[in-house]
């Protein structure tokens, strides 16, 4: 007994099907894709109507636990996460206790397993504690279960421990991702620095705090030969460093946030704490920059960077509130309005950006395509349903969102993971 989806349009990053067809999904694998699969005694769904993706991957997310389960569980971030179409996700390091070693990593592992409801990838810091000083033991948290190793939440600003990270990296195949901010350079600002902060009063954060750690980041992997992972890329200048590494064949891959090409560092002026993010909001120009990224395949992967805080963080004032907002239920819509409607990419190419590319660059086996043999990770969409974001209308833990009261178009209607129904819309 398995779950068959009748009548479902597939959508791939290479085309959408000319017709409707069913889906046999049986242990957790697809197993059959033809046109008039008998019923037999399978679950059914009729997808009539919608198109199905390869389930959404999101290779950044902040979960929270362990040590913050009032902002986030594994077990929530995971709700959240199926809610909007995602059947993947890698849940960052800065927890507390750190993801710094094997047994954190399994404790992850496990919480998500008994969750049941998306594959939970943790990543591995990339220093004990985040502390910049001594790498942690990489060969120990790949075979607890890491794939990738970041110190997200800050760069590791120590140019050498970095190089010395990407080569034993590359040694374990292990992925590294980097958070490009120089601390010393951001020096405390809590928004974008230009003309926009000094009208508001709000320290700046200025734009070559991230383009310097990622101009260093490029010559490191230019110099190893090794790959490394920019996260969510927010300017102008970062998407041409990209895009000129990569033309000389340097092994660089990035990400890009729905809200660093959903909203400008105008946004900022309301003093609404869910607007303070990191990277902060940018101009117009860059936001021009980094959807031409992501349509060009500069930018290779699209993620929301999900960070839930309580109401009482960020309640308090914009200059002492903690950055970050919750995005794993609005970013499909988000995608779909800001880049699908207006033309800049098609569906298959959102595919390629949210299903694909993150399967790729972090290396999973079947997944992000949908394909006889690959894993039965599924979400079935309706891209033209509009609807309301609302406070109440969120799974997740936390609901500091600066979307609230958005309309949107494109929501999931049914996510499948492993070839169990884990989300249905009402």
């Amino acid at each position: 007994m398995g779950l068959l989806i009748k009548n479902a349009v597939i959508v791939n990053p290479d085309k959408i099907a000319a017709k409707p067809q069913d889906i046999l999904c049986v242990d957790g694998k697809i197993n059959k894709i033809a046109a008039g699969i008998a019923a037999e005694n399978h679950d059914v769904v009729d997808a009539k109507g919608k198109k199905i993706l390869p389930g959404f991957i999101d290779m950044h997310v902040h979960l929270r636990q362990p040590g913050r389960e009032d902002k986030e569980t594994i077990e929530t971030g995971s709700r959240a996460a199926a809610k909007g179409g995602f059947t993947s996700i890698f849940c960052m390091p800065n927890t507390q206790p750190v993801i710094d070693n094997a047994m954190v990593v399994e404790f992850i592992i496990r919480e998500a397993k008994r969750a049941g409801l998306c594959n939970v990838y943790p990543v591995g810091a990339i220093s004990k504690g985040q502390h910049d000083q001594e790498l942690t033991d990489m060969a120990e948290l790949k075979e607890a279960g890491c794939l990738a190793i970041s110190d997200d939440g800050k760069s590791v600003l120590n140019s050498r421990l970095f190089r010395l990270a990407m080569e034993y990296a590359k040694m374990l195949d292990l992925l590294v991702i980097e958070h490009c901010q120089d601390p010393l350079l951001s020096a405390g600002g809590v928004m974008n620095e230009g003309e926009v902060s000094t009208r508001l009063g709000l320290k700046g954060d200025p734009a070559i705090a991230e383009t310097v750690i990622v101009a260093r980041d490029i010559e490191i992997a230019r110099y190893l030969d090794a790959r490394v992972h920019l996260a969510h890329m927010s300017l102008e200048r970062s998407v041409e460093l990209i895009r000129w590494a990569k033309v000389q064949g340097i092994k660089v891959t990035a990400e890009a946030c729905p809200h660093h090409f959903a909203l400008t560092d105008e946004a900022c002026a309301s003093f609404e704490t869910g607007t303070k993010v990191n990277p902060p909001l940018r101009s117009k120009e860059d936001i021009e920059a980094i959807k031409a990224g992501i349509a060009d395949g500069t930018i290779d992967c699209i993620v929301t960077d999900h960070a839930p805080h309580t109401k009482e963080d960020k309640e308090l004032g914009f200059d002492d509130a903690p950055f970050g907002l919750i995005g794993l239920e609005t970013a499909l819509g988000l995608v779909i309005k800001e880049l699908v409607k207006p033309g800049i990419i098609d569906l298959p190419k959102m595919v390629d950006r949210m299903s694909t590319s993150p399967a790729r660059v972090t290396g999973l086996k079947n997944k992000g395509t949908i394909k006889e043999g690959f894993d039965a990770d599924l979400v079935i969409i309706d891209e033209h349903k509009e609807w309301t974001v609302t406070t109440a209308g969120f799974v997740s833990k936390s609901k500091n969102s600066p979307f609230v009261g958005w309309k949107l178009v494109g929501e999931a209607q049914l996510t499948v993971c492993g070839g169990n129904v884990v989300f249905r819309a009402a």
